[in-house]
């Protein structure tokens, strides 16, 4: 025979089982999103570009920018760290483009869901 306390415990272990269902199947869906982009080429060989959809512009918005903003902040502080030794083997400019403005332009000069590092302007 079960006791409360041990119902309890159950029902608990139970719980925990189908939370732990739901947040696999959420990074599934999450990681499905972001594998899935729309192909950007006609036939004839132009480039087309196509809007993105709002599941890549929710998952930029929520995961890619703020990975991108701390890459850039990381990037910096690294960039600094390393100044002095770099400068000595001039290499400042390739240091500061690799480690400060790529994630930077990545973070923010695209739009929303984009995958090129530019405004939709400048295309």
């Amino acid at each position: 025979m079960v006791r409360g306390d041990q119902r309890t415990e159950i029902e608990g272990g139970k719980k925990m089982r189908m939370k732990g269902k739901v947040q696999k199947a959420g990074m599934h869906a999450l990681m499905a999103m972001l594998v899935s982009t729309p192909v950007l080429a006609q036939s004839s060989g132009q480039h087309v570009e196509a809007q993105p959809h709002g599941a890549a512009m929710i998952a930029d918005a929520v995961i890619a920018r703020p990975l991108l903003a701390a890459a850039t902040v990381g990037g910096t502080a690294l960039f600094l760290v390393a100044l002095p030794f770099t400068a000595l083997g001039g290499g400042v400019g390739s240091s500061a483009e690799t480690l400060i403005k790529t994630p930077a332009e990545a973070a923010f000069r695209r739009c929303l869901g984009c995958t090129v590092s530019k405004r939709a302007d400048e295309r």
